[in-house]
């Protein structure tokens, strides 16, 4: 990641079930790593309390299997599931270890996994928590048409008018995905000033639509640029990534609003920061931020040839590579200088 340019990431853990006492060290080892390399990282883990098995009822799903299959179907539901006050008592704990360390460099929010995976206790429970320690919540909402579809069965109504009715929406909430959104839906999250996190690369991997991207943007909401594991190419690019969301949204017509590089690149940063928590230290250069800079290789960028009159913005998000890139900074120390990382040894 870092040699793609990206200096903070927002990391969405899966725990390992009920093996609860194994939680911290998987997670100290995952914020130490992030720490010797330098990288900022927004920690949080999958917070599910409900259908593991599939879009319904796990018990219920487990009684129509054939009677050999029941025992040892229970047995791998039950290594998968915690109680919801663990996972709050453990969010808790980490977050007094590690929220506003000496580095400045770790963030702990919370996650819910997803609309059909969280009951409306588990959702509420978390904004509560969130709202206590005044911490993000990033959820993976609509992003594929059975999610969509699952909503309708289960409430009688769209996914983020659910949300809305329960008193769930809030401009801590960033929803990734959002591939399926309804005009109403929209307007939902514009209203309350949730973000949306495009996941673009990963929806088209994944067969689960294209994002309304435009309508976003139209509609006033704040959009975030992500990769969510699986980026074209395997190789989490975040300069081809928007690249494919500059060109995956250029819809025909003249006088259709379209991306333009500038507002791509400020889904990268300033959007993208806002979402983990860092919001107010980094995606920007100006007096009082952090000195989280990305060094560039011109003579990369402009070969073969680069109107001189194109802006620098421009040649960014339509030229530069992971190639170009000769140096990453974060916090104002060198972390990533001419191929190599500073602190930790890539093999």
């Amino acid at each position: 990641m870092v040699e793609s340019g990206i200096t903070t990431v927002q990391h969405i853990h899966r725990l390992p079930g009920r093996a609860v006492d194994q939680w911290e060290a998987i997670a100290h080892q995952i914020l130490q790593a992030y720490q010797d390399v330098g990288m900022r990282v927004s920690y949080c883990f999958m917070v599910r309390d409900q259908n593991h098995l599939v879009y319904g009822d796990d018990q219920a799903f487990i009684q129509q299997l054939p009677l050999d299959l029941r025992a040892e179907v229970e047995m791998m539901l039950q290594a998968q599931t915690a109680p919801l006050q663990d996972y709050m008592d453990f969010f808790v704990h980490l977050w007094s270890q590690w929220q506003g360390d000496q580095s400045d460099r770790v963030q702990i929010q919370l996650a819910p996994a997803n609309l059909h995976w969280c009951s409306d206790t588990a959702l509420l429970t978390q904004k509560m928590y969130a709202d206590q320690y005044n911490v993000k919540l990033h959820m993976h909402l609509l992003e594929t048409p059975y999610q969509r579809e699952y909503a309708v069965r289960r409430f009688g109504t769209t996914a983020v008018k659910h949300l809305h009715q329960i008193g769930f929406l809030s401009p801590a909430l960033t929803l990734g995905h959002g591939t399926w959104m309804t005009e109403e839906e929209i307007q939902l999250i514009a209203d309350a000033q949730v973000m949306i996190c495009h996941n673009a690369s990963s929806n088209l991997r994944f067969q689960s639509g294209i994002a309304p991207l435009n309508r976003f943007v139209q509609a006033g909401v704040k959009v975030a640029i992500g990769l969510d594991e699986a980026g074209i190419n395997e190789d989490q690019d975040i300069l081809q990534e928007m690249r494919l969301v500059l060109n995956l949204h250029r819809v025909p017509g003249h006088d259709q609003a379209v991306p333009q590089a500038a507002q791509v690149f400020q889904m990268a940063t300033a959007h993208a920061a806002d979402t983990t928590g860092f919001g107010n230290q980094i995606g920007s250069l100006a007096p009082g931020s952090a000195a989280d800079l990305i060094l560039l290789d011109w003579d990369a960028i402009a070969l073969p040839y680069l109107d001189p009159n194109i802006s620098v913005i421009d040649a960014i998000v339509h030229r530069a590579r992971t190639s170009s890139i000769s140096g990453v900074m974060i916090g104002g120390e060198m972390v990533f200088e001419t191929g190599t990382f500073t602190n930790v040894d890539k093999q």
